[in-house]
């Protein structure tokens, strides 16, 4: 199982150089890759483009660029660029994030966001072959049928280093794992459960071919007392669970219910909807962070890293603030 740095993005009011920070340190550790997310903050180009100007070797991956936020040709040509100042360090992962961010922030329709992936994975993917770019399909038209009629196929005018630049899918609901397992050459799950999410994604993970890489993220925290790092990240997860989605539309909700936790979503939700985050955050069970998280001692994350190189995770996605995490995960997993 390798190791990558989760880097997320920048909270408000604080410089994205700080996570970059940790990346410089996760090279210097062994880390095989480090990885920028973005919402509708700080955006994950910028900082990869940066990072990988102060770095040599560590892999650049985004996790993720946003679906809505740029046509497929525009992703194939700062995957492209990206790829070329880096030497053949990126990794391009893709995600459609959720109807509130789509509609709410891009101004984008949300769609069918199933076909949609699809359409855009395949136009990138022809993109980067250089061949002549032509797609007709449901969301999207190249060249634009319905337009002047002056558009005319083109082909990229840069030369990829790499054609097939590894593509990776953020995916939770089964049907959209099962898209990811076939069309991508990784998939990068939310709260992986080792106990869990192998057999409630079997039948996807099933369909994999050789060399997919199954990257998921996973917060670090290295402390004496695991119930109060536990209780650190509650209010993170209460806000997923909880808020990151309306009623009945909140993909992370839906995943915390397959998980077993039927009662505690619909509880968690109620409450986080209702206004009361902090009874929110107390209600995400103490059971479900020791499974998504790696919390506690050194010997505890030892003995929980057990379970994520059994569980079928080919990458761990690191996600910490502290540089002792970084450099006990070294010691633990490389």
């Amino acid at each position: 199982m390798r190791l990558g740095f989760y880097m997320g993005y920048a909270p408000p009011g604080t410089s994205p150089l700080e996570p970059v920070g940790l990346a410089q340190e996760a090279e210097r550790l062994g880390f095989d890759s480090a990885w920028a997310a973005e919402a509708w903050g700080t955006d994950a180009v910028s900082v990869l483009a940066w990072l990988g100007a102060t770095t040599e070797r560590i892999k650049l991956g985004s996790a993720i660029m946003q679906i809505p936020g740029r046509t497929p040709a525009l992703t194939a040509m700062t995957a492209a660029t990206l790829d070329l100042l880096s030497g053949g360090r990126f990794l391009l992962g893709l995600g459609t994030s959720g109807p509130q961010v789509v509609e709410g922030w891009h101004g984008e329709p949300w769609g069918k966001p199933l076909l949609k992936t699809r359409e855009y994975v395949e136009i990138v993917r022809t993109a980067l072959r250089r061949e002549l770019l032509e797609h007709h399909g449901e969301h999207y038209d190249i060249p634009l049928s319905d337009g002047t009629g002056l558009g005319k196929p083109l082909k990229l005018m840069a030369r990829p280093l790499r054609a097939d630049i590894p593509i990776y899918v953020a995916a939770i609901s089964p049907k959209a794992v099962a898209q990811a397992c076939e069309i991508a050459d990784g998939w990068l799950p939310i709260f992986w459960s080792p106990e869990k999410a192998p057999e409630v994604f079997a039948d996807a993970l099933a369909k994999t071919g050789p060399g997919f890489d199954v990257a998921p993220s996973a917060p670090v925290i290295l402390i004496d007392d695991a119930e109060a790092g536990r209780e650190f990240l509650k209010p993170y997860y209460a806000l997923y669970v909880g808020g990151m989605g309306a009623r009945g539309k909140n993909f992370y909700n839906d995943l915390f219910a397959r998980y077993g936790y039927e009662a505690e979503a619909k509880e968690i939700q109620d409450l986080y909807l209702a206004g009361n985050k902090r009874d929110a955050a107390a209600a995400v069970p103490d059971a479900f962070v020791d499974e998504v998280a790696l919390v506690g001692p050194k010997e505890r994350i030892a003995e929980r890293l057990d379970a994520w190189r059994e569980s079928g995770a080919t990458t761990m996605l690191v996600s910490a603030q502290q540089p002792e995490a970084l450099r006990a995960l070294s010691e633990l997993a490389l």
